[in-house]
């Protein structure tokens, strides 16, 4: 059985964004400190930075669990460039030296997390973060990215069809689920008090919903459920009328509006990471899957532990023309995304 980073559909996903027209060379002997390494996006953006070594660029991937991230980073976890941090950023961060660009990835982000977890999930956004801004602003950081979430929207007030990053929605804050996306609202204001405060320089890159093959087993996200039942050949699940109409990104484009974000990003400002070609209905979605693994969709009722974790936003579709107006596009539409995630993990499974 192959592993992720020898399946030649992930190494031509990593390659795609590795070789993007950004000045790569700015990035020549820096040093990068990750949370959330392990995590779906973090684990990518570390192949994607890894892949160049030609640029001696060092590694410091903080985590929680090390055997994991053992099993994860193997093929470079005796490499002088990779560095793992064993740490939880909520109780501080003990690690020694510069560190030029420090991402801040670490976040509950799936429904049985925020239900099981409901502080954890709201410390991880705010005391976390600050840790990570602290820490960053004492070890000569240049640039800051704190990885944000379509989530700070909350529910569309029904006056427009496509967030921009100005919008602001509805969240009724007096309930549990609103721990992730409040913490998230709190997360950015920090920031920005970081860049008054202390003149840090920092970017905002607002996430989509983001799936592909770095997915977590143990994540419980609606398109996640979906996507382990289509590689299993189950019938596809839906726990829901489906209707719900979001924005979702492949992994590989998430990961190239961050780079976009860091090397051309304006100081304090939000960037939408979405594309129309993965706008779609969970409903449709699941459809996606179902005939590509020859399965059907089938109906059930969630438990109160997935009822308690699920977005009440029932339409929230993001618009990127911020982000293209600085060069990026997306290369990976939903249909195209979708396959080539269950194709991948058929052969890594």
């Amino acid at each position: 059985m192959k592993k992720l980073w020898e399946n030649e559909s992930y190494i031509e996903d990593v390659g795609y964004v590795a070789g993007l027209e950004l000045e790569w060379e700015k990035l020549r002997d820096t040093s990068f400190l990750i949370s959330g390494a392990s995590g779906n996006i973090g684990s990518f953006l570390i192949d994607v930075l890894m892949s160049h070594e030609e640029l001696g660029i060092r590694i410091f991937a903080m985590g929680r669990n090390e055997a994991k991230a053992k099993e994860r980073f193997a093929n470079y976890w005796d490499d002088e460039r990779f560095t793992f941090v064993a740490g939880d950023i909520n109780k501080g961060l003990d690690v020694e030296g510069r560190f030029d660009y420090v991402i801040h990835a670490a976040s509950n982000t799936h429904p049985k997390a925020y239900a099981t977890d409901p502080i954890g999930t709201v410390t991880t956004n705010i005391i976390g973060t600050d840790n990570m801004l602290g820490f960053a602003a004492d070890h000569g950081c240049k640039r800051f990215l704190f990885l944000s979430s379509v989530e700070v929207y909350g529910e569309n007030r029904g006056d427009v069809d496509y967030f921009d990053e100005s919008y602001c929605g509805y969240i009724d804050c007096n309930t549990m689920r609103a721990g992730y996306p409040e913490s998230k609202r709190a997360g950015e204001a920090l920031c920005q008090a970081y860049i008054s405060a202390k003149d840090m320089d920092i970017v905002i890159p607002r996430l989509s919903r983001t799936y592909g093959p770095t997915l977590l087993a143990t994540d419980t996200k609606a398109i996640s459920q979906f996507i382990h039942k289509g590689v299993a050949g189950e019938d596809i699940v839906l726990k829901s009328e489906g209707t719900q109409n979001y924005s979702y990104s492949y992994v590989a484009d998430a990961v190239s509006g961050i780079m976009y974000c860091l090397m051309k990003g304006e100081k304090g400002q939000a960037y939408n990471i979405a594309d129309p070609g993965s706008d779609i209905t969970l409903k449709d979605l699941a459809g996606i899957i179902a005939e590509y693994a020859g399965k059907q969709v089938v109906f059930e009722l969630p438990d109160a532990v997935e009822a308690a974790g699920y977005s009440k936003a029932t339409k929230a579709l993001l618009d990127a023309s911020k982000l293209r107006g600085l060069g990026w596009s997306a290369a990976y539409d939903m249909k195209r995304g979708l396959t080539r995630t269950v194709d991948i993990l058929r052969e890594i499974q």
